[in-house]
């Protein structure tokens, strides 16, 4: 029953006053796996007034996989903040409602923001009903520090603003992730080594809990071959996670004489080969060397 989840009194009070306000539940569901659904969600979606979903046609198959039977409405990016008060007269009535979204925990990259921040703000009650993430099951497998990172969500749709945002976290120094779709996937690849360089520790999480799972671990040089191998490896959904950036002391400052070194190798070798070359003669990091062989090409296509 929803109403073991909420206060005894809140329950004994609602029985006796029908003026009581409902209750907003926020209900994680599967992100690819049905059996990751909790029983408490089960529960609530049985027993709510309501259930407001991003997509009707998705969340109707999870509902009729489970034998639930509600009342479903739509509520997404564009009918979001009409919705609202909808629902509260809903909730004024002593209705209780449950907010999912098509996949995962909502509001997080999905619709919800404008409906919770203001009904929170107008003192509705809203409960939790926790569940599966994307984000924390990506990181729970990547191997990446996890003790502080920062979610950036889905990156700009055109390049030049892609480009712009991650060079605004190249010096971020904690983990990063961001969530990206099958048909932007390689060129948020491409974009990310030209930001952040050959070797940066990358792990990809593709199609998790789905029978397609796969986890890449390596660099991003690794991870633009790995993504373009395959055509089946660019489809499903993304969650890309970075390693921060971490500080250079002085001592790997490029010098001029290796500067001159990679001017020259740059000449006659594609920027990859230049700067894989030019960190086995210095010993300084194939990195930063290749963002410094990216320039160095571009003054010479200039």
């Amino acid at each position: 029953m929803v109403k073991k989840y909420t206060d005894e009194s809140t329950d004994s009070n609602k029985n006796n006053n029908s003026h009581i306000k409902g209750i907003l539940y926020i209900v994680a569901t599967p992100i690819g796996n049905l059996g990751d659904i909790t029983q408490r969600a089960i529960d609530t979606l049985k027993q709510v007034d309501h259930i407001c979903a991003e997509d009707t046609r998705n969340t109707r198959k999870l509902l009729t996989h489970f034998g639930i039977q509600g009342d479903l409405h739509a509520c997404h990016d564009h009918n979001e903040r009409q919705k609202i008060s909808t629902l509260k007269n809903w909730l004024d009535a002593g209705k209780n409602v449950a907010l999912v979204s098509d996949a995962g925990t909502p509001l997080i990259s999905d619709p919800g923001y404008h409906l919770v921040s203001e009904l929170g703000q107008d003192g509705y009650s809203i409960v939790p009903i926790p569940g599966a993430s994307a984000i924390i099951t990506a990181l729970s497998v990547a191997g990446l520090p996890t003790d502080r990172f920062t979610f950036e969500g889905f990156l700009p749709a055109k390049s030049s603003a892609r480009v712009k945002t991650l060079k605004a976290n190249a010096k971020e120094t904690r983990t990063q992730v961001y969530y990206e779709s099958s048909h932007r996937i390689v060129a948020t690849i491409d974009d990310m080594l030209e930001v952040f360089g050959s070797d940066r520790n990358v792990v990809l999480a593709r199609e998790l809990t789905k029978m397609f799972e796969q986890i890449y671990r390596g660099d991003l040089t690794g991870l633009q071959e790995w993504i373009s191998a395959d055509r089946m490896h660019q489809k499903g959904e993304f969650v890309l996670m970075l390693m921060g950036h971490i500080e250079e002391s002085e001592s790997d400052e490029i010098s001029g004489s290796t500067q001159d070194l990679l001017k020259i190798l740059v000449d006659e070798l594609p920027v990859k080969q230049a700067s894989a070359l030019a960190a086995k003669i210095t010993g300084k990091k194939k990195n930063e060397l290749y963002k410094q062989a990216m320039e160095l090409k571009k003054l010479n296509d200039n």
